[in-house]
């Protein structure tokens, strides 16, 4: 960052990568909360020798710039933090004043805290954030990323599902006869899939390959949760669901059972092939496709969070339990691919379910783009991400309501949420409004003060109760009203 990139950046009014602090003679403390968000988030800059002032910033510079720098650096590669960081330090003279400018990477080894755990901060919007105890568990999760399914259970091939193990023997010599592990047996297949190793059963071919009941011996409450929705959100909808897929055995069975739903939601103008792979004329189903294995493929089983797929009138949401391993641009840019779960990957790779290399993110994007004329939106926070495949071509009724529910305000959309799920938490209405935590944060303390909202319980499982002061119902009615009429229209 040179020096115009730096004055450059104080023009903005919100800085996601960017903090400054006035530090005219010391460290401040709180610029040791800034380090642990940007390490343990995307990075970002912290600057000595600047101050926010009305939405604005004063030059106050560093006295003694050598000694500041110094005494953060050496904090910083000391005991303080739990990590050792490697800031890149530059120097710039403004206005005749010495500020300092810290580049703070994203650590590989998260979380990232200085004393205690309790001191452990992420970066939200423009602000530092303390993380809660789940993000903390979901951090050191994400730094085995790529190895849990890899670990031994203590299942053996008797603990396993027979028929499950045959039909993927049959659909894999269906789908390449030619392969060489059409001559194996049961277990020796298994071996070389790395569903065995050693005479036990691993993680991820449990996952694939397990019965039900085993399955959530180690896990809690194993499924991955597929609804459709009437609507073009809960709101508009008539029922909260019209269908849900029922518990399944293990992925081998969700793959299947929520495939043949998910080719009736898309536009399918040619035959399908019996491996259910797309031709060069069907992008589309190749790009969901790559979605959902992508979603077995990438889960973080171990969450509390599950993972979901939603099918809207418009769009159908792939929800992801854990971060991506890298930002979306990199992955696109270097076709990078770093499953979380690589030997749920390598199994669906042997039957061609899956691309043998690259992340599969430029088959949903190009794929979806050449069809429907719009790309996937992906967003996210620290312990999940989420993939939204939009179903119109153009201005149809379908985007014609969504733009309906749109006009609603904020306040009143997390009212109707509310409604819905009363228990909801503060994330989740983020992840379904598309905003920050903070300005959800803010949207419910505004909602409390103004006594149309109250909180039962403590934080964790407690609810939500909607005050009769709330007049939002008529708001409501009128949407609805609005969305039949552009039923009728169309």
């Amino acid at each position: 960052m040179n020096q115009k990139e730096l004055l450059d950046k104080l023009e903005e009014l919100e800085w996601e990568d960017f903090e400054v602090k006035e530090a005219r003679t010391s460290i401040p403390k709180s610029s040791f909360e800034t380090v642990s968000a940007f390490s343990n988030t995307n990075g970002g800059w912290l600057v000595f020798g600047i101050k926010e002032y009305r939405r604005g910033y004063n030059i106050t510079g560093v006295e003694d710039a050598e000694k500041i720098e110094q005494d953060f650096t050496t904090a910083l590669r000391g005991e303080k933090f739990n990590q050792k960081i490697i800031a890149t330090c530059k120097k710039y003279l403004i206005e005749g004043k010495n500020v300092l400018a810290f580049y703070i990477q994203t650590s590989e080894k998260r979380p990232v805290y200085f004393n205690s755990r309790k001191n452990t901060f992420i970066r939200t919007g423009s602000g530092d954030q303390r993380a809660t105890d789940a993000e903390i568990d979901a951090m050191y999760r994400d730094s085995a990323f790529g190895t849990k399914d890899k670990e031994l259970t203590d299942f053996t091939i008797e603990d396993l599902n027979p028929k499950t193990i045959e039909d993927y023997k049959i659909y894999l010599g269906n789908v390449n006869p030619e392969h060489r592990y059409n001559k194996l047996s049961a277990e020796a297949l298994l071996e070389k899939l790395q569903a065995i190793v050693d005479g036990k059963v691993t993680i991820g071919g449990l996952l694939v390959f397990g019965t039900e009941d085993n399955i959530n011996r180690l896990l809690t409450d194993f499924r991955i949760d597929y609804l459709e929705i009437p609507g073009t959100s809960y709101s508009d909808a008539p029922t909260r669901y019209s269908y849900r897929l029922s518990e399944e055995e293990n992925l081998f069975r969700f793959y299947f059972s929520i495939f043949e739903r998910l080719i009736k939601k898309i536009d399918l103008p040619f035959t399908l092939r019996a491996d259910g792979f797309a031709t060069d004329r069907q992008p589309q189903l190749t790009a969901i496709r790559e979605a959902l294995v992508n979603l077995l493929m990438h889960s973080d089983y171990f969450s509390p969070m599950k993972p979901r797929i939603r099918v809207f009138l418009d769009r159908i949401e792939f929800m992801n339990p854990g971060a991506l391993p890298k930002d979306l641009d990199s992955i696109m840019k270097e076709d990078f691919t770093m499953p979380r779960n690589p030997t749920v990957a390598r199994i669906f790779r042997v039957i061609r379910l899956s691309e043998n290399a690259g992340s599969g993110f430029d088959k949903m994007f190009g794929g979806w783009k050449s069809y429907y004329e719009v790309e996937p939106k992906v967003s996210g926070e620290l312990d999940y991400y989420k993939i939204v495949f939009p179903l119109s071509k153009e201005e149809t009724v379908k985007e014609s309501t969504r733009k309906v529910q749109e006009e609603l305000k904020t306040g009143e959309k997390i009212i109707l949420l509310i409604k819905e799920e009363p228990s909801i938490t503060t994330k989740e209405l983020a992840g379904e409004l598309g905003v920050t935590v903070k300005g959800i944060e803010w949207q419910l303390k505004s909602l409390k003060e103004k006594d149309i909202l109250r909180r039962v319980g403590p934080d964790k499982g407690g609810h939500w109760e909607i005050t009769e002061n709330w007049t939002g119902e008529k708001t409501r009615e009128k949407t609805r009203e609005k969305t039949r009429e552009k039923t009728r229209e169309n």
